[in-house]
């Protein structure tokens, strides 16, 4: 049964080498590439969101990779919540390069 209280984070999400019909759901000007798990975790601790972190699971269209995932608690729409944490992650991103 669905978790309707938690949005379901996968780090294809916010790839940008990936296009929309790879599960790509940000923006292109918002995306990173090649995003990791740690990374979400790490924007989603900054904006201060409830999540639960999950390891050993595979996004549907690679089923090969276990990239791992992130179960947020759902204050807003979930597109709001992917915008706001793709900002973070660019932030993360460019502190990174620094």
């Amino acid at each position: 049964m669905r978790k309707q209280d938690k949005v379901i984070l996968w780090p294809a999400y916010f790839d940008s080498t990936k296009s929309r019909g790879e599960g790509r759901k940000v923006p292109k000007n918002l995306a990173v590439p090649s995003p990791k798990v740690s990374e979400l975790k790490e924007a989603v601790e900054k904006l201060g969101l409830e999540h639960e972190l999950v390891l050993d699971v595979c996004y549907p269209k690679t089923s090969w990779l276990k990239t791992g995932m992130l179960l947020v608690a759902k204050k807003e729409s979930k597109n709001l919540l992917l915008k706001k944490v793709a900002k973070q992650l660019q932030k993360i991103r460019t502190a990174a390069v620094k």
